[in-house]
């Protein structure tokens, strides 16, 4: 199992796979970097007047509700809509799930067009999924990923999707198995957007193969082992910010499997 993670991280640069994104404005630029380090090729369009166009073109799609407003909001569901119409991998980041009703609103709408993958923190997942036993803070989680499971359960067979919790301990589940993901460094949590680019790592993954719960799996793995040794490498945030994008550039297979913490 773990070569066949390295194998989809092989996969993504050979391909090179169209992630067509609707992300927010604050890590667009981030996200950008990191899909085009990964061998991905990044676009970032919201107008309605070309979202047909673009999903019809694109190996994926990657709805971000980071900075959500009415304009945005019109394209995700366009998107959404069209991914699911042409079969196209579509995954959803619901960031700020239950801080605000227009953002849970926005999300009630997007759901019933089917994410391939719904990755958020624990308190995103907890939201989406309606069990508002524990508030939102902002984009920043206030629950541990463990104690998002059974919400995260319940939106893997209310929507038929992927459900990845990102956490201290990233946690996958889909109807037949729950994968734990133990890589990563405290201080990736200092850079803004790491969540968000690991999204469109997902998006990337799951443009190049139809094997979407391993895809998801490579792609948060290679995030954490790449967070993991560019730490080694960095005085603090900011120079993690570059030492991250050199890392997914030039992460090596012994490097990857021997870092490698992962549970299925």
């Amino acid at each position: 199992m773990d070569k066949n993670l390295w194998e989809q991280v092989q996969l993504v640069k050979q391909q090179s796979p169209l992630v067509h994104n609707i992300t927010n404005y604050v890590v667009m630029n981030n996200t950008a970097n990191a899909l085009l380090a990964v061998g991905a090729s990044p676009i970032m369009a919201h107008a309605k007047s070309e979202i047909h166009e673009m999903v019809s073109i694109a190996h994926s799609v990657v709805i971000n509700i980071g900075t959500l407003d009415e304009y945005w909001a019109e394209s995700m569901i366009i998107a959404a809509k069209a991914a699911h119409s042409l079969k196209k991998p579509w995954i959803l980041d619901p960031v700020g799930a239950g801080a605000t009703g227009f953002r849970d609103e926005i999300l009630h709408q997007l759901l019933p067009y089917r994410p391939t993958v719904i990755r958020g923190n624990a308190s995103e997942i907890i939201a989406l999924a309606k069990a508002n036993t524990i508030v939102t803070k902002g984009v920043d989680s206030t629950a541990k990923s463990d104690e998002a499971i059974n919400a995260a359960q319940y939106l893997v067979n209310q929507h038929d999707t992927i459900v990845c919790i990102s956490g201290a301990t990233d946690i996958i589940l889909d109807r037949q198995q729950t994968s734990f993901i133990r890589n990563g460094h405290h201080l990736m949590t200092k850079v803004t957007g790491l969540g968000c680019s690991a999204t469109a790592l997902i998006g990337a993954f799951a443009g190049v193969t139809e094997k979407y719960f391993e895809a998801t799996a490579a792609a948060m793995a290679l995030m954490g082992i790449a967070g993991e040794l560019a730490v080694l490498e960095s005085k603090g945030p900011g120079s993690l910010q570059v030492n991250l994008l050199d890392k997914l550039y030039t992460i090596t297979e012994e490097e990857f499997l021997s870092h490698l913490k992962y549970e299925r």
